[in-house]
C-alpha cells in the first residue's frame, strides 16, 4: 500500500484532485472517489452505531466489519489491488444465517424505525446500498473485482437483519418489535 498520511492539510487537493493509494491523482468527483466516500461514510455510520448500547456479539461483529470496510476502501483506493479477503463475505453469510434464525418471518413491510440503535442500523443499511450502487457504477467504468460489490450487498442485508435484532434486544429493560408499515389496503383488509 501507499504511504501513510503524515500531514492532513497538504493543500494538494486544492485543485480538485486527490491522491489514490498508488500515488496517482484523480478528480475528487470521479467514480472511484465517490465509491470510496460512500464506503467511508458507511464505516463512520457503523462507528455511530457502535456508540449505542448493543449486545456484545453485535458490537464485536461491527468491529470486524469496520476493519473489513477499511480493507474494502483500501482496495478501492489502489486500482487492481486485492485487500478484501474471501472469508469476509463468508463471515457476513454466517452472521446473516445466525441472526436471521432467531427472527420471526416477515409478513409485512417494516419501517426503518424502532429503537435508536435499530434506526441507526437502518440508516447504515441505506448508506451500504448507496455504496453498493457507487461500486457498481465504478465496476462498469473500470475493471473491479466482484468482491467489494458482493460484500456491500450482503452487508446491507445483514444491517437490515441486525436492525430487527436490535429492535428486540432487551438493552434498556424494554424488548420491542419491528415497526410495521400501515398501508391503507392493510387497514381496509383488517376490518
Amino acid at each position: 500500500m501507499g504511504n501513510r498520511i503524515s500531514a492532513v492539510a497538504t493543500r494538494t487537493g486544492d485543485d480538485g484532485t486527490t491522491g489514490l493509494g498508488d500515488g496517482s491523482r484523480v478528480a475528487k468527483d470521479s467514480l472511484r472517489i465517490a465509491a470510496l466516500g460512500d464506503v467511508d461514510e458507511l464505516n463512520s455510520m457503523l462507528g455511530v452505531l457502535r456508540a449505542e448500547p448493543l449486545p456484545d456479539d453485535v458490537r464485536a461483529l461491527l468491529m470486524v466489519i469496520q476493519d473489513e470496510l477499511f480493507n474494502l476502501g483500501g482496495e478501492l483506493s489502489i486500482p487492481g489491488y486485492e485487500l478484501l479477503k474471501d472469508d469476509a463475505l463468508a463471515r457476513l453469510d454466517e452472521a446473516l444465517k445466525h441472526y436471521n434464525a432467531s427472527l420471526p418471518r416477515l409478513k409485512e413491510f417494516i419501517l426503518p424505525a424502532g429503537t435508536r440503535s435499530a434506526a441507526i442500523a437502518h440508516v447504515a443499511r441505506t448508506v451500504a446500498r448507496r455504496a453498493e450502487r457507487a461500486v457498481v457504477a465504478l465496476g462498469r467504468a473500470e475493471t473491479l473485482r466482484p468482491a467489494p460489490r458482493k460484500y456491500l450487498n450482503r452487508l446491507s442485508d445483514l444491517l437490515f437483519v441486525l436492525a430487527r435484532v436490535l429492535n428486540r434486544a432487551n438493552l434498556d429493560g424494554l424488548a420491542g418489535d419491528d415497526v410495521y408499515w400501515q398501508s391503507d389496503k392493510l387497514a381496509r383488509d383488517a376490518k
